[in-house]
């Protein structure tokens, strides 16, 4: 067991290699599949890619005429009446436009008619058919919409469903395709919601209108140019809008095997050839949306079309345009989400495929994609694989991370440069997947030497060391090295009286909620506590990590201490008032050093600790006993004051140390930078100085009136630091009396 750290690294690195080549290939066979919270992901993704970049407009000759509000207010409600449907086609056509295709299905005879209007008038059947006769002369409006359409380069909508009937659509196109037979791989519907024979007969074309099954969410991606039942082939409104447009009869699908194309089993679609228009399509003759934001001038209302005052300022928006007459009138139309997130009209949505397919703007996915998405996936899950052996988990994250920024990237550079689709998901999960696998691997395999080194060591060593020793457990060994530290050591000042004061438990509570701050307060500096002793810790900077500007982080943690002591007492952290000794106070005392000391493992074999030994050790004990002849709070020495300059000190004395062969200078911690550069601090340490001065001139008058000065201005926790100074010029004044007498 003692030994078990020392199983080799090679068997924990090949174990965590198996169970990443074993990910790569469960994420390999998910591709395969494509379950639909991946494929949601990658379609979000490739939503995105629209968002940044959208199909940008260039006014193509496509327009929609919009049965909308304002048409409605002027011509009343909808449905409207069908002869009012064939003045609109027949303005339509006067005003030259290339194709009129109806976003509209015309599935039941209009009820404005005369003999709809008998039927549902009330009497009995006599008077009916007696009206119906008087009537008999009244042209039908059915009829007279089928005329305008007969007459104009018309298009009309059918609906399918999958609800089984034996209605079907006239067909008016010619079909012929290539290898792939389209029966077998177009969306299939069973039931069908054609329009009236009479208009069917009269128009030129007849498309589907119904969005594909992918749509069912309502974000519409992809829109249908083809769909089948079990017999034939129907074009969508957009292939039908086009082929009229362009006086075609026949329409080709194409798919793979055709002209050499790659996958000669014949099993997918890959595009569609209507007059002078090639379009790409998926393997189940879908058209990917390029979608441009929706904009007004894609549209004119068609009140502006039938009212003869505004007929002609509208004439060059319809002149040789394909036209998409639908309802957008608030709660009229059928409502769809573009990839760019709004909201649109499906009118809208055939009149920007149509505008996507003249502009030559195709999104398309390459047969190649699902294959090289595979190979991307591999060899990305292997280079991260490999920094995860060679660099550690860490690196083995900024890999992964690195790696789905490239997979990302990449498919991004594919879409704005060639309109390419690529999926970066899946190499994205291979990456990502990888790097847990390995690092959990990692982990596991070593989780048990860790476990052994906290259970047997935890106890005796420092946090820090403990967390190098769990990462490396053959630096188990004594020694040390000579390092330069700023040391610290604090106490309780009058330790004594509380503890006397206060039960034992209520003077743990107390240690407790003392020391715990100021050892948090250390190690935010970056100390490393070496020891607490009853009262007392001792701290030191730079080791086991080195510390940049260590004397600073030991000032700064001591100002720290300072401001928590004072806090504390400020809000009776402490419980003394609970207890009833309102009259106790906290007050520490802290010395600091900065010098040449030996830190490393001492003890025994069998316990050891990380300390620091040395002369600047004990000077900085010294220093923190020589505090309390000062009434200051921290004392530091020379050498650490003079490493920080910008920090606010006031010198105190030359003070023989114990156990040194000459006195060392020591200077009072005031403050920090923003203390250091104050006006107030600038005043109060030319006094000092003069002060300081005067003692050593051994002049009581003016060294006792710059101590009440200096008293004065210094901060009040500074009073008993300037009492002392101002007992020194007493005593100077009593010694120069009795020298006299």
């Amino acid at each position: 067991m003692a030994g078990w750290w020392r199983l080799p690294v090679l068997k924990r690195k090949g174990s965590a290699a198996v169970v990443a080549f074993a990910t790569l290939a469960l994420v390999t066979v998910l591709h395969a599949f494509d379950p639909g919270f991946v494929a949601n992901l990658r379609d979000v993704t490739f939503d995105s890619y629209q968002r940044i970049s959208p199909r940008p407009y260039g006014d193509p000759p496509v327009r929609v005429v919009a049965i909308d509000d304002e048409s409605l207010a002027a011509y009343g409600q909808w449905p409207w009446p069908r002869t009012r449907l064939a003045e609109l086609t027949e303005q339509l056509t006067g005003l030259g436009a290339a194709t009129v295709a109806f976003a509209v299905i015309f599935a039941e005879p209009d009820r404005l008619s005369a003999a709809q209007v008998i039927d549902g008038l009330p009497g009995d059947k006599a008077r009916q058919s007696s009206l119906r006769e008087a009537l008999a002369g009244l042209p039908d409006n059915d009829a007279i919409f089928a005329q305008a359409l007969r007459t104009s380069p018309s298009v009309l909508g059918f609906g399918f469903s999958t609800a089984p009937n034996d209605r079907r659509p006239l067909i008016k196109t010619s079909f012929a395709h290539a290898s792939a037979d389209p029966l077998t791989l177009l969306q299939h519907f069973y039931g069908a919601t054609p329009n009236l024979p009479v208009l069917e007969e009269a128009a030129k074309g007849i498309g589907a209108l119904n969005m594909p099954a992918s749509a069912s969410s309502g974000l519409l991606r992809r829109l249908s140019l083809y769909v089948a039942d079990e017999k034939k082939v129907y074009p969508g409104l957009v292939v039908e809008a086009l082929r009229v447009a362009q006086g075609a009869r026949t329409v080709v699908l194409r798919g793979t095997g055709a002209s050499g194309e790659l996958g000669g089993a014949g099993d997918a679609l890959i595009d569609t050839r209507v007059g002078d228009v090639k379009i790409p399509m998926t393997s189940d003759g879908e058209f990917w949306m390029y979608y441009d934001h929706e904009r007004p001038e894609r549209r004119v209302s068609a009140r502006d079309i039938l009212d003869p005052a505004r007929r002609e300022a509208v004439r060059s928006q319809i002149e040789g345009q394909i036209v998409f007459v639908g309802v957008t009138a608030t709660g009229l139309a059928d409502l769809w989400t573009t990839s760019l997130g709004e909201t649109v009209q499906g009118v809208i949505v055939q009149a920007q495929a149509t505008e996507q397919i003249l502009s030559g703007s195709f999104l398309t996915r390459p047969d190649y994609a699902k294959g090289l998405e595979r190979v991307a996936t591999v060899v990305l899950g292997v280079l991260v694989l490999v920094l995860a052996l060679v660099a550690g988990p860490r690196w083995s994250l900024f890999a992964g991370a690195l790696m789905v920024g490239l997979a990302v990237g990449a498919s991004w550079l594919a879409f704005s440069r060639a309109q390419l689709l690529f999926d970066p998901v899946y190499p994205s999960l291979g990456a990502f997947t990888v790097h847990l696998a390995v690092t959990g691997m990692l982990f596991i395999s070593t989780d048990r030497e860790r476990r052994f080194v906290r259970r047997a060591f935890g106890q005796y060593l420092a946090p820090q060391l403990l967390s190098e020793l769990e990462k490396a457990p053959d630096r188990m060994v004594l020694g040390g090295e000579i390092r330069p530290l700023t040391i610290m050591f604090m106490d309780v000042r009058d330790f004594t009286p509380i503890s006397e004061a206060i039960s034992a438990t209520d003077l743990v509570h107390f240690l407790n909620a003392l020391l715990s701050p100021l050892s948090d307060a250390i190690q935010a500096e970056g100390g490393t506590i070496d020891k607490y002793i009853g009262d007392s810790i001792m701290a030191f900077w730079n080791a086991p990590l080195d510390v940049a500007d260590h004397p600073r982080a030991a000032c700064r943690a001591a100002l720290a201490m300072r401001g928590l002591v004072r806090e504390m007492n400020g809000r009776d952290s402490f419980g003394f008032e609970a207890l009833g000794r309102s009259d106790l106070k906290v007050k520490i005392g802290i010395g600091l050093n900065t010098g040449d000391a030996c830190v490393g493992n001492m003890g025994s074999q069998r316990r050891f600790n990380y300390s620091a030994v040395g002369d600047a050790v004990n000077i900085a004990a010294r220093i923190e006993s020589a505090s309390k002849s000062f009434g200051t709070d921290i004392l530091v020495s020379e050498d650490t004051a003079r490493a920080c300059p910008d920090f606010a000190f006031l010198e105190v004395d030359e003070v023989a140390l114990k156990g040194k062969s000459r006195p060392l200078p020591l200077l009072a911690l005031y403050g920090d930078e923003s203390v250091r550069s104050s006006q107030d601090f600038v005043v109060l340490a030319g006094l000092h100085r003069q002060m300081m001065a005067a003692l050593r001139s051994a002049d009581a008058a003016a060294a006792s009136d710059l101590a009440s000065r200096c008293r004065d201005l210094a901060d009040p926790h500074f009073a008993s630091l300037y009492e002392v100074f101002a007992e020194r010029a007493a005593a100077l004044r009593t010694g120069s009396r009795s020298a006299a007498e």
